[in-house]
């Protein structure tokens, strides 16, 4: 494990090398600070009074404060759900072909180091990173709302973890790719098409019925079978974070067919790279 441990802080080192998320990380915190210092709530007795943004009165309207929240927690955990892969996907599609370039590999394969803690130490040093970037804006818009409207939830919270839980599907795809072809072009590419069937998958038995009946639609449903279903999983977190109760029928399920199809890419990934020559 120690093997693991160490490519996941150089992975870690190298990326808090990077402008690029760094200036991400700033521009959260900037709209955490934007939103507390420029939104201001009236509560009274548990119940939303008034609310300004900016100065300007955005609702006079007497609701409960949970109620009331609920739009701003849903919109929230989407934002963190797509935005966080997307941003994930683009961020770190490099990382693995970077460690896998000429060189620096047989460097890395020179030491003891056995290949498959090269892959899995890439793989937590990602996961460790959209972890703390996810549950960093979650957490600070549940202490603004929080210390201004005395609700506190953990739903957000529980959303940026199955917004995690989702990109590992997706980057167990890229870094399988990046076993195969060494391109942060492609992997991004993979990473984004794996984002699209996703969502694709969690909308199959309302797609299913467009598509004619036959081989057609048999080739569709066995194939969005075995992919994740981001989207329903989006609509779970969105559900967690607003409190409310959850329209898809089992989140254990879903959990499941993400943690299968990701576990089976990457056992493909470190089956491929234990046989490839360098």
């Amino acid at each position: 494990m120690r093997g693991v441990v160490g490519i996941a802080g150089y992975v870690l080192r190298e990326a808090a090398s990077r402008k690029f998320i760094l200036a991400f990380l700033l521009g959260v915190t900037g709209v955490l600070v934007t939103v507390a210092l420029s939104l201001r709530i009236e509560v009274v007795d548990g119940a939303l009074a008034a609310s300004r943004l900016f100065g300007k009165v955005v609702s006079r309207d007497i609701v409960a404060v949970d109620v009331a929240l609920r739009p701003v927690f849903m919109a929230a955990a989407s934002l963190v759900f797509y935005g966080g892969i997307l941003f994930g996907i683009v961020a770190c599609s490099d990382f693995a072909p970077s460690l896998l370039s000429p060189g620096r590999v047989e460097h890395l394969l020179a030491l003891p180091l056995r290949r498959w803690h090269l892959l899995a130490g890439t793989f937590l040093g990602v996961m460790t990173l959209a972890l703390a970037g996810s549950v960093y804006g979650s957490l600070g818009l549940v202490l603004i709302f929080g210390v201004k409207t005395g609700y506190w939830t953990a739903g957000p919270l529980i959303a940026a973890l199955l917004a995690c839980v989702s990109f590992a599907a997706v980057y167990a795809v890229m870094l399988t790719t990046a076993t195969l072809v060494r391109s942060p072009a492609l992997c991004a590419a993979m990473g984004g098409l794996t984002l699209v069937l996703g969502v694709v998958a969690g909308y199959r038995a309302n797609i299913a019925p467009f598509i004619e009946e036959g081989p057609m639609r048999a080739v569709f449903r066995g194939g969005t079978l075995v992919l994740p279903r981001l989207s329903a999983l989006a609509s779970a977190s969105m559900d967690l974070a607003a409190s409310v109760p959850l329209t898809v029928d089992s989140l254990a399920m879903l959990l499941a067919g993400v943690f299968v199809f990701g576990l089976g890419v990457l056992t493909l990934g470190f089956w491929w790279f234990e046989g490839k020559d360098y």
